[in-house]
């Protein structure tokens, strides 16, 4: 059974509008996704998440959670759901970008990956079982088979070398979920990752070997990892090109609000990124008429809400005045407002962006807020 619906296709670009049904709930898309690395969204209640913000779904990283806090905890929960009282969607990625990230602590061979834990130093592996195995206890809607993220910069022979690793995990990652039921009585999904790095006949080999093994849905990875954005967007159209139109396509781990809506233009569905709470707690807003630096001076004695358009309680209560004071005086609170202003905001920017698809008029608002995202206001 297919779970993802497409209700419109844009005339004049390759982006459309969905729903994809999970056990959960369902997603409306173009959607963004916040990051709950440890099963939390940093500095945002879930109550925040679900009724400012609206978000539909959140992710959950199974590298952190496996080594805390732990397995045997999340099995006696019940699951990530339960023991983080989330009852909306969840996506948990398989630890694959931490085999990049943590370069200097990991060792890759055809088994899986060891590496040592940031938080004590203890070894650890991950082979393609143990993390699906791993993402039936967290509980997760949607699973992420266990890939190798290749860096941005690696050559031709490496990155090929890397993505047929990642093929063969990829088997082994069917082979497990195929052979293992859902814990928690809700169905789950499994996306593969196109790998090939900037390399267009590589990524088009993966996507081609991805397509079939006729996947529910299909993600792109080891994109926004040092490359310029003009490479990324290529590779965007040479995956989207080949992936189903019929299936959701999620780009993990972008990006900017520029980067959503070009990569919307080209097919894609879903996103996630760290950036909106990452820069948030940094000071860093994302407005609809462009970026703002609290903690510089000139908001200092500016009375004005924050960004009206993007319809956050927080940015209807609270002045840019008020939240400059916040930050510079290293005021917790402010790290929320600004967390959850920008998650607000990015939530708005793909709503809008499926609202203006549907009437048909996304290619016009795209050419006219673009602009406007770019200004350092």
């Amino acid at each position: 059974m297919n779970q993802f619906r497409i209700e419109c296709n844009d005339m004049y670009s390759q982006a459309r509008a969905g729903v994809l049904s999970t056990g959960h709930g369902n997603i409306p898309t173009p959607i963004f996704m916040p990051v709950g690395t440890c099963g939390s969204v940093k500095a945002v209640h879930q109550h925040e998440l679900r009724q400012d913000i609206d978000a539909k779904i959140i992710l959950g990283n199974t590298y952190h959670l496996y080594l805390r806090p732990g397995l045997s905890i999340l099995r006696a929960a019940g699951g990530l759901h339960k023991f983080n009282g989330w009852d909306r969607p969840l996506l948990t990625d398989s630890g694959g970008f931490q085999v990049f990230s943590l370069a200097d602590s990991r060792k890759i061979r055809e088994e899986g990956c060891t590496f040592r834990s940031h938080i004590d130093g203890s070894k650890h592996l991950f082979t393609p079982e143990n993390v699906m195995d791993t993402q039936r206890i967290i509980g997760a809607d949607i699973m992420m088979a266990f890939d190798e993220c290749c860096p941005g910069d690696a050559d031709i022979h490496y990155a090929r070398k890397s993505m047929l690793l990642t093929h063969r995990w990829l088997d082994r990652c069917l082979t497990r979920f195929n052979d293992t039921e859902p814990l928690y009585g809700y169905h789950q999904m499994l996306f593969p990752i196109v790998q090939g790095c900037q390399y267009e006949d590589l990524r088009r080999q993966s996507a081609e070997y991805i397509v079939s093994k006729d996947p529910e849905g299909c993600a792109i990875g080891g994109l926004a990892v040092g490359e310029p954005t003009s490479v990324m967007y290529r590779m965007i159209e040479v995956v989207n090109a080949i992936l189903p139109k019929d299936k959701p396509r999620y780009l993990m781990g972008v990006g900017t609000p520029q980067n959503l809506l070009e990569a919307i233009e080209r097919g894609v569905d879903m996103f996630d990124c760290v950036m909106p709470t990452r820069n948030g707690r940094n000071g860093l807003l994302f407005t609809a008429h462009g970026t703002i630096n609290i903690k510089n001076k000139k908001w200092e004695d500016c009375f004005e809400p924050i960004d009206p358009e993007s319809g956050a309680e927080a940015d209807r209560v609270y002045t840019l005045a008020y939240l400059h004071h916040l930050i510079k005086a290293e005021e917790l609170l402010g790290l929320q407002i600004c967390s959850i202003h920008n998650l607000t905001f990015y939530l708005w920017l793909v709503r809008t962006a499926r609202k203006h698809i549907l009437d048909g008029t996304f290619m016009q608002w795209k050419s006219s807020i673009m602009p406007e995202l770019g200004k350092r206001l």
